[in-house]
């Protein structure tokens, strides 16, 4: 009988072991924290920039009236779907891929609208005030997450 418990014992253990990596690799990650500096410093470039909600922005384009629009999220991001219409620029490249995106090297208008997005409303911000220090007269970002985007059934597009 002892040895029949360790048996099963034993093949618990093991199917354990099999099971659970498994099952924490399908989990998703938690959403990463930040310290408060990192807070601070978005809630401040946001009063230094244009900022709109999810449904101005969604309504400025039902307008036709949003510009040009910039998802500032990582390639991968925008891989796994964006707003119909925008140009993926990452954020931390806005200050250099922006201009062929605009039409460089011929004449940019440094004042034509354009509207970034990214996935919690951070990084557009601060690449917003990028765009506005390099003399851009209207970049104005989305206070938005992306998901709330997709949740709302708004449209996404997917490429692949």
């Amino acid at each position: 009988m002892k040895t029949q418990r360790r048996t099963l014992l034993a093949t618990l253990l093991v199917a354990a072991g099999l099971i659970l990596p498994a099952f924490a690799l399908a989990q998703k990650a938690p959403a990463p924290t930040y310290p408060p500096s990192v807070g601070k410093m978005v809630a401040e470039t946001k009063k230094q920039i244009r900022t709109i909600t999810m449904d101005e922005f969604k309504a400025a384009i039902d307008q036709k009236a949003v510009g040009k629009i910039i998802d500032v999220r990582n390639e991968n991001e925008f891989e796994d779907g964006y707003v119909p219409g925008a140009v993926n620029v990452p954020r931390g490249l806005i200050e250099f891929r922006i201009w062929g995106e605009l039409g460089f090297p011929a004449a940019v208008d440094m004042n034509q609208r354009l509207t970034l997005y990214c996935a919690t409303g951070g990084r557009c911000a601060l690449a917003a005030k990028s765009l506005k220090d390099l003399g851009f007269t209207n970049a104005v970002s989305v206070d938005m997450k992306f998901a709330d985007w997709v949740k709302a059934g708004h449209p996404v597009k997917k490429d692949k």
